[in-house]
């Protein structure tokens, strides 16, 4: 049992009412700005483990995969947390009831396509340790429980999802920290432990559409973070509240810093507007130009193919469009081969390298 003092429950408030304000807004061209910050919290999770590139780089690797192309490992992985926390928000978080299952389909998504895909969506069965050394848990950090109780432990967490009785900050703060404490998976467990956080959210209803940027918060002060989940396995009198503190501070500045990255976005989209009226000739208002320009911030760099998927446009009204907007200086050509051609949307990956450095 814990209380919370009326400073952090302010805080909580404060945290709540952030995150409520992101997803109040009605935007147009939701889907695209969705998927946008639900990318950059997938890049970020992928940051906290060390598994990064250039942001450039894996916008690219992400054009490839789109077109089947080959991607490294890397990219691979990152990627790969994109769907599962689709898969986590998507599905999970509005099933009836969440389950072991729907944590199991989580982290099979996140790791099937990673070196280590043989684990994927299986619950480890030996024992396993953070810190210390690769043989024994002699001198770790932290023991997780044996294998042989993950199962009864897994089945309360996901009877704390499913229930309201707590506020839906504290929840989803309390299911990530026991989450972690649990390590159910012998890798993955971090970036599964995040999707988490937001499906609680999701199934809360604070946040319908927006996910807060919160692992950009904790990647920029990992330790601080791992401090953190330390002192709530350690200290029962001090440790829980201090991480629903810290949680609390970190989701509300993740949501302000998410309502500032939306509005420059919308910004970027209103000024490549005005870039394609201004040419010479302005398509017309149902051109296929102003239906790509709405899914851009969904694809930071696009091929023909996926916009055309992406507007549901005929490829011949997709090729124009491509060539009005890169005309008017909104797309920029990565190369000059004919054959599978993809642009960068103009200033877009700029925005993403500011928020994630």
């Amino acid at each position: 049992m814990f209380t919370l003092s009326p400073a952090i429950t302010g805080l909580i408030s404060e945290a709540e009412g952030a995150i409520r304000d992101l997803n109040a807004a009605a935007i147009p061209a939701l889907a695209p700005l969705a998927r946008l910050l639900l990318r950059t919290e997938s890049i970020a999770s992928s940051k906290v483990e060390g598994i990064q590139l250039g942001t450039r780089e894996l916008a690219r690797a992400e054009a490839r995969m789109e077109s089947r192309g080959t991607v490294g490992s890397t990219a691979l992985e990152i990627l790969a947390n994109m769907n599962a926390m689709e898969l986590a928000i998507q599905h999970a978080a509005c099933a009836q009831r969440f389950t072991t299952d729907d944590i199991i389909a989580i982290h099979r998504r996140l790791m099937e396509s990673s070196l280590h895909a043989k684990i994927a969506g299986k619950i480890r069965t030996g024992q396993n340790w953070i810190g210390g050394n690769d043989y024994n848990p002699c001198n770790a950090d932290f023991v997780p429980p044996p294998p042989d109780m993950i199962g009864a432990l897994l089945s309360d967490l996901c009877d704390a999802v499913n229930d309201d009785v707590l506020p839906p900050l504290v929840q989803a703060a309390l299911v990530h920290a026991q989450f972690e404490t649990i390590h159910p998976f012998d890798d993955g467990n971090g970036r599964t432990g995040r999707a988490l956080i937001h499906v609680v959210l999701r199934r809360r209803g604070i946040a319908p559409s927006y996910v807060p940027s919160i692992s950009v918060v904790l990647a920029k002060a990992r330790d601080r973070y791992i401090d953190g989940l330390t002192r709530f396995r350690d200290d029962q009198v001090n440790g829980i509240s201090a991480w629903i503190e810290y949680f609390a501070e970190t989701a509300t500045q993740s949501a302000l810093m998410a309502s500032t990255y939306l509005r420059a976005v919308q910004a970027l989209s209103e000024q490549w507007r005005t870039q394609l009226s201004r040419t010479d000739t302005p398509p017309r208002a149902d051109a296929a130009a102003w239906a790509i320009i709405d899914v851009l911030p969904a694809h930071p760099i696009i091929s023909a193919p996926v916009a055309a998927a992406a507007t549901g446009r005929s490829k011949p009204s997709t090729y124009e469009g491509v060539a009005m907007l890169e005309a008017a200086g909104v797309l920029i050509p990565l190369s000059t081969s004919k054959r599978n051609r993809s642009w960068e949307a103009k200033g877009l990956l700029d925005l993403l390298e500011v928020i994630q450095s």
